[in-house]
């Protein structure tokens, strides 16, 4: 348990943000998993409709810190030409 007043506010922040980062992430995965379902399932209407929504998901959490933003960037490049060879 820290000591200092500054500490234990480092601790209070790091706390609120690993409860946003966790939401985001986990907000951030489910909007993944449902392209790549649709994908393997070969739904192409139900992939191009949850491509922008996964999308916008990345490019979020890339602007609030949470992932790099080359990694939204990467993920999304992938997801799109995924969705791109069904139909």
């Amino acid at each position: 348990m820290p000591n200092h007043k500054s500490a234990m506010k480092r601790v209070r922040q790091n706390e609120k943000r690993n409860a946003r980062n966790r939401h985001v992430m986990s907000t951030l995965r489910s909007r993944i998993k449902q392209v790549r379902t649709a994908i393997d399932a070969g739904d192409a209407e139900a992939a191009k409709n949850a491509l922008p929504v996964a999308v916008r998901a990345l490019t979020r959490a890339a602007g609030k810190g949470v992932i790099h933003r080359n990694q939204a960037r990467r993920k999304i490049g992938r997801l799109t030409i995924a969705v791109n060879g069904l139909g």
